[in-house]
């Protein structure tokens, strides 16, 4: 299994959305096709058509509610890793 697909499965499950490290959230959107830019600031812009995502780090982690933000997003659009 590759490394998105890990990615993906552990998103998708919903059980550590706590422990969700932001790097991976951030890698995962990138090679599902999300454009990616940082703002002035710390947050984190990803957008892909009409899904848009405005991420925060929090001590290495994504924010658990956005992290399940995300993952409704995934299952409104039907994007999936190929």
């Amino acid at each position: 299994m590759s490394k998105i697909s890990k990615i993906y499965e552990k998103l998708m499950a919903g059980q550590s959305d706590g422990n969700f490290t932001f790097d991976d959230l951030q890698y995962l959107l990138q090679k599902l096709g999300y454009d990616i830019r940082t703002t002035k600031g710390s947050h984190v812009i990803a957008q892909k058509g009409m899904s848009f995502h405005n991420l925060q780090e929090k001590k290495g982690k994504a924010k658990p509610y956005q992290v399940a933000q995300v993952r409704d997003d995934l299952k409104k659009f039907n994007i999936k890793p190929e």
